[in-house]
């Protein structure tokens, strides 16, 4: 594997993350289960794709699934979600169901927003995901700010705020850090750096490549995390979440993870290696990594494990033929959810 071309994750330890959180059985296996579901699910939407049942763009989360299921396991009621276009996977965790979300890639009136976002524009207020947004980096800024609700209200919430490496150059980071760490706002900020943004690694896009320091001059911790390990992940995301919580500001969890497709369908990613990724796939998988340790435990066999795969493929295979049959909004749907407006008596309140 070339320098310059990913090195970093060949690492079951990151620096600064070799504390793991304990997990018995039952929570390991529901990790397992969690990691493959988004798995098998965005490998079912690739299929989609090329059958041409998703149109636009569609952007898989396939080897990164422990950034999202390990920061969500330690997510209170009510604590918020938001992320880029790399989002299939955020929503799986939060606990959507796996039918709207396929739906709404398929843009079908059962989508979780009603066919109108779909796959990089969903929502779910009710799960506490507040978007997959389209535009680099505007997340932060919109994170930010559900934190700045959070302190508003003292409601003792969260944002987790999700960015990528190559949205780490932007500007409004970088206003919406300061922000944050001056008015101390409940927010974790946490960088999925996957290193090679839309394509181009990142130490050719950035001077300072240890990501989790870009929070340095507005004085706001940040730490490295093996994003491919989902207890280092969980282990990571309680310390920041409590730090944010108990009123002490931001903090930056910079996820050393690695996503095995291109940016996008569209991507052949020819700014890699097959072999490059053939390595990562083999040393270094998520979901691989908490089967042998289930193995090794002596929590789960090759039958429970395969028992598992296949429920999993079954959940996966009813929502694609939930988003094939499902039916296309209805044309009045476009003057739908475009404003929200307040009664007359809530406005002279």
């Amino acid at each position: 594997m070339a320098r310059g071309q990913t090195g970093e994750p060949g690492r079951r330890k990151a620096n600064g993350s070799d504390h793991k959180a304990d997990a018995g059985k039952d929570e390991l296996l529901g990790y397992y289960r969690d990691m493959l579901l988004i798995r098998r699910f965005e490998e079912r939407a690739g299929q989609l794709y090329g059958m041409g049942l998703i149109g636009g763009f569609c952007h898989l989360y396939i080897g990164q699934e422990a950034v999202a299921v390990g920061v969500q396991a330690i997510k209170q009621p009510g604590d918020q979600v938001i992320t880029g276009y790399r989002d299939h996977g955020h929503m799986l965790a939060c606990g959507m169901d796996p039918r709207e979300v396929m739906a709404e890639l398929t843009g079908r009136a059962g989508g979780s927003s009603k066919g109108k976002g779909g796959s990089m524009h969903m929502f779910s207020t009710e799960a506490d995901f507040y978007g997959g947004h389209g535009i680099v980096g505007a997340q932060v800024a919109l994170g930010t700010g559900l934190a700045l609700a959070n302190k508003y209200r003292d409601n003792g919430k969260v944002s987790f705020t999700y960015f990528g490496d190559g949205a780490a150059n932007q500007g409004q980071v970088y206003e919406s850090f300061n922000m944050a760490q001056v008015w101390k706002l409940p927010v974790v900020y946490i960088i999925e750096n996957n290193q090679y943004a839309m394509g181009t690694s990142i130490e050719r896009s950035s001077s300072e490549t240890r990501l989790h320091k870009r929070g340095v001059s507005f004085q706001i911790p940040g730490e490295e995390v093996d994003g491919m390990d989902v207890l280092a992940v969980k282990a990571a995301a309680e310390k920041a979440a409590e730090h944010a919580r108990s009123g002490n500001g931001p903090y930056i969890l910079e996820m050393k993870t690695y996503r095995y497709r291109g940016h996008s369908m569209s991507d052949p990613a020819k700014y890699r290696t097959r072999e490059e990724v053939d390595e990562i796939r083999k040393t270094r998988d998520p979901i691989d990594h908490v089967e042998e340790i289930l193995e090794k435990q002596g929590w789960a066999d090759e039958a429970t494990l395969k028992s598992i795969d296949a429920e999993v493929k079954r959940i996966v295979a009813d929502a694609a033929e939930f988003a094939r049959t499902s039916p296309e909004p209805e044309p009045s749907e476009l003057w739908t959810d475009v404003y929200t407006e307040a009664s007359v008596e809530g406005a002279r309140a």
